[in-house]
């Protein structure tokens, strides 16, 4: 055997690996010694150092560099390894989409630790997700299959530690194993559980060409680091692709609906949230159709105090009762006793303010009954183009025992609009300094300029007036709703299906 590195011994005990040159002439003057000389001998990497001896020839002195030659390496590969699990973990994370994850996680399991490379997610309606890749080719498909065909796989779907892949035998996999477009015999394979957020989120099935080697201890090693990074990846996406989709379905319910002609009157409604990245908030519309033309719809425009989702869960607990509540449309006073009675007992500290409006069309003309709750007064537009303030008022709900309020009755001429906003318009700061809020006269000055238009155009313009001098700045969530009594004439769509409009 070699000796210690610390101790030297000529080169000619090296063997023929390696052979120092011929002796110098004793004549011959001494020259600086050359390079290093590298090679094998006995299974041991060993490095020729030539020195002059000071007699006019050459020593040779060998250093055994197999110890610190296999460090080196290790240290490179554990390098390479841990930039790819970097690596892994920011591509991964970069997308929520759950296939697409699945996708990346085959793509970068067959690119750097097998020929292919094959996730199966956990089982939907009897199927299992089957995502494979070879090379840069990626196949999706639902399966149904039979784990138990693959020795480890059951377990591994399970979440229970590996079988080495010293056991699996590629002749035992079932042809559905085999990734398409894999070319030759499989040969060694190993399969890893992928550990998810207190579920297993799959397995990874790993093959590798026969004839290559089989996987070793630091592979297999490797390969589950992988795993629990791809799989914690992979539990994330499907945890918010789940939450999204519930989301969905909340924000369906609780966002203001379309408002249109109803019964001979026009309504039209805008909603703008505080954050211009969020869909709901603490404003809220409805509109309640009446059974028909000879009963009163109800409209309702409320502010509810604070903003974001936990606002939005109260404007929808709001919303929910005032439709149960319906019935008892004739008498806002008791809709509000029953409402706020409603918020009291509720685990929320959080109030209200709203406004309510019974409105039918008699004749030509528009009777709307007006109830305020601790909001802002509605206004009227005249065809004279002078705005009115309705005189009504009360308390808000969700705080008092009890709530007072007082209705008014008006009546709206052909043309004629009523407006119900939230103090999200009044209050909105911009203008040329940013901090000069829009208030009321602005908000009359700007309603007394659409004489004659329609719900929807007299919204689209305060909508307009009010987030122009708002800018970019910081704003409360907008509502605001449009009911007009429509001209007398009414004009049929030039196409035959879009709703034609009212004129003089």
């Amino acid at each position: 055997p070699p000796r210690p590195r610390s101790e030297t011994t000529p080169a000619r005990a090296a063997g023929p690996a390696l052979r120092p040159p011929r002796p110098r002439s004793e004549t011959t003057p001494a020259r600086a010694a050359g390079p290093a000389l590298r090679g094998n001998h006995e299974g041991r990497l060993l490095r020729a150092h030539p020195t002059e001896s000071g007699h006019g020839d050459v020593a040779w002195w060998l250093v055994d560099d197999s110890d610190l030659t296999a460090a080196e390496d290790a240290l490179r590969t554990e390098r390479e390894r841990a930039a790819l699990l970097s690596e892994a973990s920011t591509q991964l994370l970069s997308s929520l989409n759950p296939q697409r994850c699945l996708e990346r996680v085959a793509l970068l399991a067959a690119a750097h630790l097998a020929d292919a490379a094959m996730v199966i997610s956990p089982p939907a309606k009897n199927r299992y997700g089957v995502v494979t890749a070879v090379g840069d080719r990626i196949t999706a498909r639902p399966l149904r299959l039979d784990p138990a065909a693959v020795p480890g796989l059951s377990e591994a779907l399970q979440g229970f530690p590996r079988v080495p892949a010293r056991w699996l035998d590629p002749a035992d996999l079932p042809d559905w194993a085999v990734p398409e477009g894999f070319d030759g015999i499989p040969g060694p394979v190993s399969i890893t559980s992928l550990p998810g957020h207190g579920v297993p989120a799959g397995a990874l099935i790993l093959l590798r060409r026969a004839g290559r080697s089989a996987f070793d201890a630091s592979e297999e090693l490797f390969a589950r680091l992988f795993a629990a990074r791809a799989g914690a990846a992979l539990s994330a996406a499907r945890m918010y692709a789940e939450q999204a989709g519930i989301t969905r379905a909340l924000i369906a319910e609780l966002l203001p609906p379309q408002l249109h002609h109803v019964h001979g009157v026009d309504f039209a409604g805008g909603y703008r949230t505080s954050q211009d990245t969020e869909r709901i908030g603490g404003d809220f519309y409805d509109v309640h159709p009446g059974a028909d033309a000879e009963q009163e719809s109800l409209a309702v425009l409320g502010d509810v105090c604070g903003k974001g989702l936990d606002a939005a869960v109260l404007t929808g607990r709001i919303r929910s009762t005032l439709h149960a509540l319906l019935p008892l449309a004739d008498d806002h006073q008791h809709v509000l006793k029953l409402l706020n009675g409603a918020l009291l007992t509720a685990r929320h500290t959080r109030f209200a303010t709203l406004v309510l409006a019974s409105v039918r069309r008699s004749g030509g003309r528009v009777r709307l009954r007006l109830t305020s709750a601790g909001h802002p007064v509605p206004l009227i537009l005249r065809g004279t183009g002078e705005v009115e303030e309705v005189d009504t008022g009360g308390t808000l709900v969700g705080v008092l025992p009890e709530v007072t309020s007082r209705s008014v009755t008006v009546h709206l001429a052909p043309g004629e609009t009523c407006l119900l906003y939230t103090d999200g318009i009044t209050e909105a700061r911009g203008g040329p300094l940013g901090s000069t809020m829009f208030g009321e006269r602005r908000l009359r000055t700007a309603l007394a300029e659409c004489v004659g238009l329609s719900a929807e155009a007299v919204v689209e313009r305060v909508q307009m007036l009010a987030g122009d001098w708002v800018g970019g700045g910081p704003h409360d969530d907008m509502a605001i709703v449009a009911i007009t009594a429509p001209h007398t004439t009414h004009l049929t769509a030039v196409n035959g299906r879009t709703r034609g409009r009212y004129t003089a």
